[in-house]
Formats: C-alpha cells, structure tokens, sequence
C-alpha cells in the first residue's frame, strides 16, 4: 500500500475503454431500483459501473499510483492483489476520499462521504456547484442515512459520540458532502473493539451499498452485470494495539496485466434522476481517467458510447 510514489515513468499509449454496462443500460437501472424504492422496501441503494480497457503494454500501478497522488486530498493506495488472485501482475490502485473508521487510544473517528458534484474549471461554476450540493434537499437526505448508520452502529460501543455536518468537502475533481464524527469508546487496551474489528461492524456502509442493508445487496446483485471485485471495500492498517485507519475503496482501478478496471458508482434515492446519475459516475471516472491519461475530450467519447 503506497500513499504515492516518486515514479515518472508513463503509461504505454491510453487504453480504448469499453463501458459495462453502458450509460443506457445503467439508466435503466437506475430506473428498476427506483421502482423498487417507490414499493418502501428499500430507501437507498448505491449502484456502480465499470470501464474496461487494454494498454498495448502492462500498465505500470506505481505510475499510476503517483499521478494520482498529485491529489493531496485524498489517500492513495496500491495493493499487490497477486498473493489472493493467483494472477501476475494484478494490483488495486486508487485514491479515495472517504474515511470509514480511525482509532487512537479511545478516540475514533469516522468521516462518510454521501451526495455528490462534479467540480468546474471555472471558479464561479464550481462555487455555485459545491453551493446547490450543500442545498440539494436529496442529497442531503442521502447523506442523512449514511450518518445514521454509523452512529448507530457506533453507539453502543462509545460513551460519547457526536457529528458535525454535512459540510462541503473536495478532491481535485468532485464536491461531495461530508460529515465528522467523532466518539470515545467504553473501553481501552484489550477490551475495546481494534479498528479493523470497527471497520468490520461497519462495511458495507450505506455509502457503497445501501438502505435496509439486505434488500440493497440483494439489489445489487440483481442489477449490476459485474462482479465489484474489490471496489467499495475497506482498506487500510491495525498496528498491534488496535490503533489504525480504515478507508473506503473508492475511485480505484483493477490492473491485470495489460488489462485495466475502472469502477464508480452512485447512490439512489427516492428523486434520484437516471440521467444525473449517470453524469455522477462519469464525473466519479475523471480522476481515474486523467491518471491514464484520457483527457476529459476523450474520456467523454469513451463514457458516452
């Protein structure tokens, strides 16, 4: 795991992106889980898509990994998933911005992301983008389910827990809504929960899956054509007293090879329009796209086909 990399070296000639499903298709999808949240039995549900792509060579992760890093606001990271996978040269890079869980001594932590904008090049757009986030009652109200769960998974485990939020927070390339909480756990030392046993109450959260927990998976699994891999995991280190942090595996890619997996996704709501969500995932595939070099031209003729 890499929180950059002084590599310069490029990327063989980009890869020629095919998306899976496509932009239809994910609208249509997007329709069905809508139906089904009109019906009451699910209130949200988190949808994702992929980019597939091959490069005339094997792609260089720590290359990449150091493009992306140029993103001081989020965390990046590369894991060599050759040990699990049995494959060659297959590695999980990505830079997310979304804290699950962090525990020091008592303390812990965790900061959700849910509600999302993409950014503009032009300042007054972009303020006026991160300004209607901040105001979208939908998205607001998407957000408010992924706090929710986690202070009530956190509750029973802390002696005092709090948020301070939503607040609009950045990356390079997207708004998102963000909310702080913070707790003190009941117990220290052996008695309280490591942060990887906290990360495990917690994943999936209802940023990456959905609300109630059980009819969005099962929504998932009927909806999506793929397999998510290691996309919207938890990623991250314990040391041997329990301390450590925990990430969501957000804006990340699949390397095998030559071969490369671009993943995003996006949370529907009751008011979630098909085709904004759509253009959510697409925004969610720049940074990704730019550390492979695809510029926003490209990229948008690859997303839209």
């Amino acid at each position: 795991m890499l929180a950059g990399s002084g590599s310069s070296e490029r990327l063989a000639s980009p890869p020629v992106l095919s998306p899976s499903p496509s932009p239809d298709h994910y609208a249509r999808t997007v329709l069905q889980a809508l139906a089904q949240i009109e019906t009451g039995d699910l209130h949200k549900v988190v949808l994702a898509r992929q980019l597939h792509g091959r490069s005339d060579r094997p792609v260089d992760p720590v290359a990449l990994a150091s493009r992306l890093a140029q993103d001081r606001s989020v965390l990046t990271y590369l894991v060599d998933l050759s040990p699990i996978s049995g494959l060659a040269d297959n590695w999980l890079v990505g830079a997310t911005p979304e804290l699950l869980i962090a525990r020091q001594g008592r303390h812990i932590q965790s900061n959700p992301l849910a509600g999302s904008a993409k950014r503009s090049a032009d300042p007054w757009r972009d303020e006026q983008a991160g300004r209607a986030l901040l105001q979208s009652e939908k998205d607001i109200r998407e957000h408010a389910l992924v706090v929710d769960y986690i202070m009530d998974i956190l509750a029973p485990h802390c002696t005092s827990l709090s948020s301070k939020g939503p607040a609009l927070q950045s990356t390079a390339s997207m708004w998102h809504l963000g909310t702080r909480i913070d707790g003190e756990l009941r117990e220290e030392g052996d008695g309280a929960p490591s942060a990887a046993a906290l990360a495990a109450m917690l994943h999936p959260t209802p940023a990456v899956a959905g609300v109630p927990k059980a009819a969005a998976m099962a929504t998932i699994a009927a909806l999506e054509p793929n397999s998510r891999g290691f996309y919207g995991g938890a990623i991250g280190w314990d040391d041997a007293a329990g301390d450590g942090h925990w990430y969501v595996a957000l804006r990340c890619a699949e390397i095998r090879g030559r071969d490369i997996i671009l993943h995003a996704g996006a949370g529907i709501v009751a008011g979630s329009d098909p085709d904004a969500e759509v253009a959510e995932t697409q925004a969610k595939f720049q940074a990704m796209l730019r550390a492979v070099q695809l510029n926003d031209m490209a990229a948008q003729q690859e997303l839209d086909r």
